[in-house]
């Protein structure tokens, strides 16, 4: 089996179509109001492979694709509890208390985040210059951050960030699972073979039946 390792770049959508602008038969944009905004298909042409999981539109970094549906809800579903790891520009220097706080959960609007790891790091000496860079006075006064979860709630590490109070300026996902981005540019893929990973053990919340007890008769 293989899947397709891809860095995706920033101000791209995690899909091959962009449904907010659709094409009339003609050919004619059917929202020619709206910007076109950049998809998959400018970068990947595998058919069958879709993505597991997926990358907000300002994001960049490890997208992962297969044609295979089984190893797609491995890495996408929460039971599975596949760990992703971020690198992460914000605002600002966040204390030790901001980091324990991101280590022990944060509340959100959707509930509480499970606990991350988060550690304060120097700027990855890999890192790629992205089209449009940081604005530079917002990225004189910033910091990176390493993070890790095992979630994946909607746009989750910039709500994390913005609850401890130091908003996300860039965002990278290097990691998932076994598989990192290592050497690969921006906008570039390759192809990895895999084998299927052994499914989570799901725990088992059936209870034993306990064996009937039998009333002893009266003696008469």
């Amino acid at each position: 089996m293989e899947i397709l390792l891809f860095n995706k770049p920033y101000q791209v959508l995690c899909q091959f179509t962009d449904k907010k602008n659709n094409v009339t038969i003609t050919g004619e944009d059917a929202n020619s109001s709206s910007p076109k905004r950049d998809t998959l298909s400018l970068f990947i042409d595998r058919p069958n492979f879709y993505p597991a999981g997926r990358l907000d539109f300002l994001s960049e970094g490890l997208l992962i694709l297969t044609d295979n549906g089984e190893l797609q809800a491995r890495i996408t579903e929460p039971g599975q509890k596949m760990e992703k790891s971020y690198w992460v520009q914000v605002e600002g220097a966040p204390s030790e208390a901001a980091l324990i706080q991101l280590r022990k959960g944060v509340i959100l609007n959707d509930g509480l985040t499970l606990p991350a790891r988060a550690e304060i790091i120097e700027e990855p000496n890999t890192l790629w210059a992205r089209q449009p860079p940081v604005i530079d006075h917002r990225q004189q006064n910033s910091q990176w951050i390493n993070i890790s979860i095992k979630q994946g709630k909607n746009r989750q590490i910039r709500r994390m960030m913005a609850s401890v109070g130091h908003p996300v300026l860039r965002l990278i996902r290097h990691q998932i699972g076994p598989w990192k981005l290592d050497d690969l540019h921006s906008g570039e893929s390759r192809m990895v073979k895999v084998n299927l990973p052994a499914a989570a053990k799901k725990p088992n919340t059936r209870h034993k039946q306990r064996p009937a007890k039998f009333k002893k008769k009266a003696k008469l």
